[in-house]
């Protein structure tokens, strides 16, 4: 998917709103994170990380998405709760996920769960996937997201 358009897609975000990714990234960046759980320690911190460096991400043009399996009326909550200037995006139905491929198997107390790898994507103002990680481990994942979000703006 690097280097490529990503088929189209819309989800119910917060804030009552239709995210489209046409529209999203019609003439900026974007970056489309995928987080396990809302209210979760570890994507709390993440959320908060991404929530912290906002303005220096619009600053470049650039915005943000955070996409899990939640409902709008949990991300409704946890957006309130954490203060994010994002909105959230609800893939109940996991189809976006499975366009991403970010639906693992992953061991939770001894079993194995299916859930989303944690994992962030970047496109660019023309809609173009530029840069994933995947298996994110939060410490400095956000600067790093943010230095590579630098070298679209200029």
């Amino acid at each position: 998917m690097l280097n490529q358009p990503v088929p189209d897609f819309e989800l119910p975000a917060t804030s009552g709103k239709t995210f489209r990714l046409s529209a999203a990234t019609a003439g900026k960046s974007l970056v489309v994170y995928f987080y396990p759980k809302d209210n979760t320690p570890g994507c709390t911190t993440e959320g908060q990380q991404f929530r912290d460096a906002y303005a220096d991400f619009i600053q470049l043009g650039c915005d943000i998405v955070g996409i899990s399996r939640d409902s709008i009326k949990s991300h409704e909550s946890f957006k309130i709760k954490m203060d994010f200037p994002f909105e959230l995006l609800s893939d109940a139905d996991e189809t976006v996920c499975k366009l991403f491929g970010v639906i693992k198997m992953k061991n939770m107390y001894g079993k194995q769960v299916r859930g989303i790898e944690r994992s962030t994507f970047v496109f660019d103002s023309r809609g173009v996937l530029q840069r994933e990680w995947r298996g994110v481990k939060i410490p400095g994942h956000v600067q790093e997201v943010l230095e590579f979000a630098r070298t679209l703006a200029t």
